[in-house]
């Protein structure tokens, strides 16, 4: 059985590569327009509506969808508009612990789970002059909150929860799904 990743996100990409040797990724288009939703449902929802549009077109596959938020003080921080957005945003979370939420759904023929995975992180005190050089290297321009964790040492403090799921696809939680689901043995 095929699975296919409804993303076009390199880091999951990786990610899930740990897992399986063979997969296909084929980037939903899903409409990604939420309001008024908590974070925990906001990645739901938009985690399986790109499992469902990829599924749509690929029903004798398995599909994966995933969407990752970074939440702070109650508010959604998502991807950056651009290098201004991202330096506020790295302002905004310098020094403090914020919350990264993935949410996954996995389709196949008939069967579906779904899930939200919760980690928490603590940044550094950032200094502008760091900020602007990791802006300036382009790394956190497509990712939530504006970084990743995975780019430099000096950004985090300490975190709590899935590593992975921080960069964007909760590993531990998705290997269990797809041996449930007898796509890994």
């Amino acid at each position: 059985m095929e699975l296919i990743l409804a993303s076009a996100s390199p880091r999951r990409k990786e990610i899930l590569s740990h897992i399986l040797s063979r997969f296909t990724v084929i980037p939903s288009a899903a409409d990604e327009h939420t309001e008024g939703l908590s974070v925990c449902e906001t990645v739901k929802v938009l985690a399986a509506r790109k499992a469902e549009s990829v599924f749509a077109a690929h029903p004798d596959a398995a599909v994966l969808g995933a969407d990752t938020v970074v939440s702070f003080e109650g508010r959604m921080l998502g991807k950056p508009k651009d290098e201004e957005d991202a330096c506020r945003t790295l302002s905004l979370l310098s020094g403090k612990t914020h919350e990264v939420y993935t949410g996954w759904c996995l389709i196949l023929q008939g069967r579906r789970a779904e899930g939200v995975v919760r980690s928490s992180v603590t940044f550094r005190t950032l200094e502008r002059p760091f900020i602007r050089e990791y802006v300036k290297s382009g790394r956190p321009l497509d990712k939530a909150g504006s970084y990743g964790i995975q780019d430099d040492p000096r950004l985090v403090d300490c975190y709590e929860g899935s590593f992975t799921n921080i960069v964007g696809l909760p590993e531990e939680e998705i290997r269990i799904q797809l041996q449930k689901f007898g796509l890994l043995t």
